[in-house]
């Protein structure tokens, strides 16, 4: 059973308490310090930030869980959605049950074959057991908006605290959605470990949340889920597009059928609010705790038991939020964050002058690089690239026929080199110009057979189109480039939903970048009007894709302006962090994010950094494709790493035991037949080692020396 409660208590500036218990941190960094040692306690306040109501809702456990949403492991593994009781009307509880169900399933390879219910999963005890049946948990959720004040922030608060939380003994792990996602974003990447740690899981969606504005309808999504009108909503809405009456009416005879996604179009650059966001979430968790353990004061009002700093907090989480994670660190001046442990993390690193990242002896000169770069770049190139002869055997992740797809490859080819772009005259030579401008644009080696599918499955479109939009501050009726997001008919073409609206479920399914929940990348300058950009023009709107790269190689101000302050610094004041990526992620290039943060971190902290970075052989950005044909065999699970790297921290953080140092972790691939690969075991996965020998990264003075 589950009961929901709204609080609405007065908002209150947030007090301005000391960490009275620093001394008592140093030796017993698990044990929360009271704050009514012979003093009466004061009065847990809302934090200033919070606007509106606090949802509270509890959960048995049984029927409904923190975790798994009341499906257990086995609901978690069917490849079919829970479903709505009125299709076309669902409530919360169902949308709530469908995000936590398709978020947790995207982060991890779900496959028994893969891992699933072996090494992780519900029923997967912390010391990678078979032990916890179902794997359910019961607890108390807090959900909440985090506003400026303005009412156009909204970003969305939840704490889960498991029955199992020892108030005596507190912790706190952080969750911030990777991806655009909604709230439930990282459940299965950091929130699945904290809660059988029974610790408070403190989740954000860092303001990018998967809000979608239906621009036809005006309908918007609100902070459960469910929809309402933009006018009836106000400012309790995820996201509503800031368009004035006029301006929409004209969009929508012109451009009917379109969507206003909140990272996108927010015109607030919300990335560079990620660590504060970070940071926020874990003081409504720590407002959360008081509220649930603190000693009553007066029959109904909570005191302060747990003070800032006074709880181990562990910021954790993957892709954008390990780089949010990574951010709130070097934001913290409270002594919020106690340690970080984080995965792929999407980070645009401000590369100090003396910062260098080698591999076997070589300079990589374009590391360090930030996402409005490569990312446009590898947009452009990639479909050109994946008609290299030598890749001719990576994984087809489209749904998209192969005929259309070798036409749109050999067309961007062409187009490619009529702008001089690559070099070349037949397709052959072109496309391996293409793939050795990526390796120059600092693209391992080792991510060839991913160039591919991350352009067919959409991924690299889709992150381009989306964070060009939130660079440059663009409204969706500015069509940034020729691009919209739009429903598309089976054709391509731009046209009205078949059947339901996506809205009724982008909340359950959505990812918060198009294309998503069938809403698609439209280019509106088709050769015969608006289409998905893959079939919009023979080259698959070749002009939209190098418009994009052009923001950033031809020094838009605003795109500049707001990669500038997304960046981050490498100064992670000394706390204990541990970086988990894969040598072959093609999404976000190791060389950009992960080894050019541990370049720049070793200036910043200088001899007094705690930072390990494991780098992973034969690991690549998506866990979820594992299971796909060519994927099973070569690439191994980065998730069982990142899980194994948590396991370490807590080992630090509770016992003292030194992290592993800096290394390379050679893995092996599953091989045989692709899509029948054997199944994972432990010796394709070796541990992370205390003595790396050979396979040490080196780093000093701004220099990072990796093995090859």
């Amino acid at each position: 059973m589950t009961h929901d409660t709204a609080n609405a208590p007065q908002r209150h500036p947030a007090s301005a308490l000391t960490a009275a218990c620093a001394a008592v941190l140093a030796t017993t960094v698990l044990a929360g310090c009271n704050a009514d040692d012979g003093v009466k306690p004061q009065a847990n306040q809302l934090p200033a930030f919070v606007a509106g109501d606090v949802r509270t809702t509890t959960y048995d456990g049984s029927t409904d869980d923190l975790l798994t949403g009341g499906l257990g492991k086995t609901g978690l593994a069917s490849a079919t959605p829970p479903a709505f009781a009125n299709a076309a009307s669902p409530v919360a509880a169902e949308l709530r049950r469908l995000a936590i169900w398709s978020n947790y399933r995207a982060l991890v390879d779900m496959s028994i074959n893969g891992g699933y219910g072996r090494f992780w999963g519900p029923n997967v005890d912390l010391a990678g057991n078979d032990t916890l049946g179902e794997g359910k948990i019961a607890g108390t959720e807090y959900l909440a908006f985090a506003d400026d004040g303005s009412g156009t922030q909204n970003v969305s608060l939840l704490v889960q605290v498991p029955a199992g939380f020892d108030p005596a003994h507190p912790c706190i792990v952080t969750a911030t959605s990777s991806g655009s996602r909604g709230v439930y974003g990282a459940i299965s990447a950091a929130g699945e470990w904290g809660l059988k740690r029974a610790c408070a899981v403190a989740y954000t969606d860092k303001g990018t949340g998967n809000g979608a504005h239906e621009l036809a309808t005006d309908t918007v999504t609100l902070i459960d889920g469910t929809l309402a009108s933009a006018g009836s909503a106000g400012h309790r809405s995820i996201f509503t597009a800031n368009v004035g009456a006029a301006t929409l009416a004209a969009y929508n005879r012109d451009f009917p059928n379109r969507y206003a996604f909140k990272h996108a179009h927010s015109q607030q650059n919300p990335e560079q609010n990620w660590g504060k966001d970070t940071l926020e979430a874990v003081q409504f968790a720590y407002w959360a705790l008081n509220q649930q353990f603190g000693p009553l004061l007066d029959g109904s009002r909570r005191g302060v038991r747990y003070l800032p700093g006074s709880i181990s907090t562990i910021a954790a989480s993957v892709s954008n939020g390990g780089g949010a994670s990574l951010a709130a660190a070097e934001q913290d001046t409270q002594g919020w964050i106690t340690a970080v442990v984080v995965g792929e993390p999407q980070v645009n690193v401000n590369m100090g002058a003396g910062a260098q990242v080698r591999e076997g002896g070589s300079a990589i000169s374009a590391a360090g690089k930030p996402l409005a770069d490569y990312m446009t770049l590898a947009n452009m190139l990639q479909p050109c690239a994946a008609a290299a002869s030598e890749l001719a055997t990576a994984p087809y992740l489209s749904a998209l026929p192969h005929a259309t797809t070798n036409s749109i490859r050999a067309a961007r080819c062409s187009s490619l080199a009529a702008a001089g772009v690559i070099s070349g005259n037949d397709l052959q030579s072109q496309a391996s110009s293409a793939l050795a401008q990526l390796h120059a644009a600092g693209y391992e080696t080792d991510s060839d057979f991913l160039q591919a599918p991350m352009w067919d499955s959409q991924a690299v479109p889709a992150v381009a189109a989306t964070y060009a939009n939130a660079y440059t501050r663009s409204s969706a009726t500015d069509n940034l480039c020729g691009f919209s997001f739009g429903t598309t008919n089976a054709s391509g073409a731009a046209a009205a939903p078949a059947g339901n609206s996506p809205m009724l479920n982008v909340f359950g399914t959505g990812n918060g970048v198009p294309p998503t929940n069938g809403i698609n990348l439209v280019y509106n300058a088709g050769a015969t009007g608006a289409a998905d950009h893959r079939l919009a023009t023979s080259d698959a709107s070749y002009a939209g894709a190098a418009c994009l790269h052009a923001l950033w190689t031809q020094g838009n101000p605003a795109m500049a302006a707001s990669v500038s302050a997304v960046r981050v610094t490498g100064k992670l004041q000394n706390k204990p962090t541990i970086i988990v990526q894969g040598r072959s992620d093609a999404l976000v290039p190791v060389n950009h994010a992960s080894r050019a943060y541990l370049a720049q971190n070793s200036i910043a902290d200088g001899a007094h950094s705690q930072l390990s970075f494991y780098e992973i052989t034969n690991g690549q950005h998506f866990d979820a494709f594992l299971s796909v044909a060519g994927f099973d065999t070569r690439f191994i699970p980065v998730h069982y790493y990142y899980l194994q790297a948590l396991n370490l921290m807590w080992d630090r953080l509770t016992r003292g035991t030194p992290l592993p140092p800096s290394q390379v972790v050679r893995t092996t691939p599953r091989g045989g037949v692709p899509g029948q690969a054997p199944q994972l075991a432990a010796a394709n996965l070796p541990p992370i080692a205390s003595v790396p020998a050979a396979n040490a990264i080196h780093v000093a003075n701004g220099i990072v020396d990796i093995p090859h």
